[in-house]
């Protein structure tokens, strides 16, 4: 299948309509007026404009896409139902909006008297498996209404970044709590600096000595922007990364940028997605896995390859494996539903969504799970903040599950106690009423093993209720070892280490197999041909306790006495197995 990199250049930014006016009124009123320029009258005000660039009156031209990236005046505000393409092609932001004075005061009293509290999506996010789509400026109301009739449930919002090129007129905190409402999954996505080999030649770009700084400018007014819109923490915000052409320097320098990105998510509370081309910024964040370098949460794959899928042949399968990918599969093109129609880019989401926008309650608690792993075989290490409001220097109890959510079937619980007493300065400097002794960091034994999910909860002091700080995966290692093999012609001998806690039971299985060629009858006079061939050579049960050892004999089979005997040597392989996963030696039995 041939793979091919996604041509869009990113979307401009949203930095507030109200701002955006705000900007480009002063900037046209201080313009001095010259040969080049134009004077406007548009209300009581007098205006003065580049003369070559195009004049829009918005109320003569409805459904209008206000560009943003284009050198173009437009007068008055944005239709609720512009007719925008997908594919905008974008740029640093040259238009120049002025919108009416009752537009921009009704914003401003709007922000005066919006509620101060912050309304948080579903904590940790909300994962949703389904088909999704993606337009350059956020439908209106009544046409998600209409889409409702689609088969997508999932949709991509531009909330913000330095290159986003549509308005966003629709995108309000009223708007996010009603389609939360109707079921429909937002995605969140900021369009900042772009990397410096972009395909977008005219987008702002970002540079190589200041990437560290810019990406952690870019996280701040990204949840700033989500914020605004009540996309609150524990949401995914997704940085959108256009296509460009990996080297060495491009490459270092937007990874650099997109760590940063991700960390300072995680320090505010939000997870960390990353848009990209499949040929670019997916596989350059694929080719640091293992390295030690901070990926973001989930994936956003481009590439128009039509699959329904979120699998990609430069992500590894067992890389962002637990509902942690989108895949756009398809460009800009119209669709219709309820006599709607928009220009959207098709996708295939199984990832981390805004489910829900509710207000977070004043009396939950308030953390985040800044990271999880596995020191050694059978341990879950978890490391975060938490506090509650209710009593905010008091130590908060932490539940740990390992293997989903709460009432995930299979999932393990562990009950933590009032062990978030570690010492966070920054979490102190933004909320000085609750001191510094909020941090937890501890590592426990655990039975599972493989790539599990691992979710913490901060117990509420009533009436508050818990609180998910976040769920992440997490590959612990199979906690057994093998030591001692010695082969001789009737059986195997191997000391098994068990490193579940003491006194739990470690039941397992031990196999031996082979593999070798074999020759096949082709017939009808044609040379014989051979093929490889599996082959068991024994098995037995084994049952340990959990920090035991001991050693087993694995008695051949007469099959494989027999197997042993007609070739002298076989290339032998051991296999392990407990419940959650397995380990394997190879080596040569004669």
């Amino acid at each position: 299948m041939k793979r091919r990199r996604h041509p869009r250049c990113p979307r401009a930014s949203q930095i507030g309509l109200a701002a955006i006016a705000l900007l480009a009124t002063w900037q046209v009123l201080l313009a001095p007026a010259s040969a080049t320029a134009r004077e406007l009258h548009f209300g009581a005000k007098t205006v003065h404009v580049p003369a070559s660039w195009p004049v829009y009156r918005l109320s003569r031209h409805p459904g209008m896409c206000v560009r943003l990236d284009r050198r173009a005046v437009y007068l008055g505000s944005p239709s609720p139902n512009q007719r925008c393409p997908a594919q905008a092609a974008v740029g640093r932001r040259r238009a120049i909006l002025v919108e009416p004075d009752s537009a921009r005061a009704a914003k401003r009293s709007a922000l005066r008297t919006a509620p101060r509290k912050v309304a948080s999506a579903s904590a940790g996010g909300s994962v949703f498996t389904g088909l999704g789509f993606d337009a350059c400026s956020t439908p209106s109301s009544p046409t998600m209404v209409a889409w409702e009739s689609s088969p997508y449930r999932a949709i991509g919002v531009y909330i913000g970044g330095a290159n986003r090129a549509c308005s966003q007129p629709n995108l309000t905190s009223s708007w996010v709590a009603a389609q939360t409402a109707a079921g429909w999954h937002l995605i969140p996505t900021y369009v900042g600096l772009q990397a410096p080999t972009s395909s977008c030649s005219s987008c702002a770009k970002l540079t190589s000595g200041q990437a560290t700084a810019q990406g952690i400018a870019a996280a701040v007014d990204a949840v700033a922007q989500a914020s605004a819109v009540a996309i609150g923490p524990g949401s995914p915000i997704y940085f959108d990364m256009e296509s460009y052409t990996p080297g060495s320097s491009a490459s270092s320098a937007t990874l650099a940028f997109l760590e940063a990105w991700t960390s300072k998510l995680h320090s505010l509370g939000y997870v960390s997605g990353v848009y990209s081309s499949s040929a670019s910024g997916i596989v350059d964040l694929a080719g640091r896995l293992g390295s030690g370098y901070l990926e973001p949460d989930d994936l956003w794959i481009a590439n128009w390859n039509d699959q329904q899928s979120t699998s990609d042949s430069v992500v590894p399968a067992n890389a962002w494996a637990l509902h942690q990918r989108i895949h756009q599969y398809h460009g800009g093109h119209d669709e219709t539903y309820g006599g709607q129609t928009i220009n959207i880019d098709n996708d295939y989401v199984d990832g981390a969504t805004v489910g829900s926008a509710t207000l977070a309650g004043e009396e939950d608690p308030i953390g985040y799970l800044d990271l999880t792993g596995s020191p050694q075989p059978g341990q879950v290490r978890v490391k975060g903040w938490a506090f509650d409001p209710n009593a905010p220097t008091a130590p908060l109890g932490i539940r740990l599950f390992v293997g989903g959510r709460e009432g995930t079937a299979g999932a393990l619980e562990y009950e933590l106690g009032p062990i978030a007493t570690k010492a966070r300065p920054d979490v102190a400097a933004k909320y000085p009423e609750a001191g510094t002794r909020h941090g937890f960091d501890v590592s426990i034994p655990t039975v599972k093993s493989g790539l599990q999910p691992i979710c913490v909860y901060a117990i509420g002091i009533a009436p508050g209720a818990d609180r998910l700080l976040g769920c992440r995966a997490t590959t612990i290692p199979v906690a057994i070892t093998l030591s001692h093999l010695r082969a001789t012609s009737t059986g195997v001998r191997v000391r098994i280490a068990c490193e579940w806690p003491a006194g739990t039971a470690c039941p397992g299985q031990l196999a031996l197999r082979t593999r070798f060629k074999q020759a096949v009858r082709s017939g009808h006079g044609r040379p014989p041909r051979t093929r490889v061939v599996t082959r068991p050579l024994g098995r037995r049960p084994f049952q340990l306790s959990g920090r035991h050892s001991h050693a087993f004999v694995i008695p051949l089979s007469a099959g494989g006495r027999a197997l042993l005997r007609a070739h002298g040597q076989l290339r032998t392989q051991l296999i392990a197995s407990i419940p959650g996963g397995r380990r394997t030696h190879t080596f040569g039995l004669r």
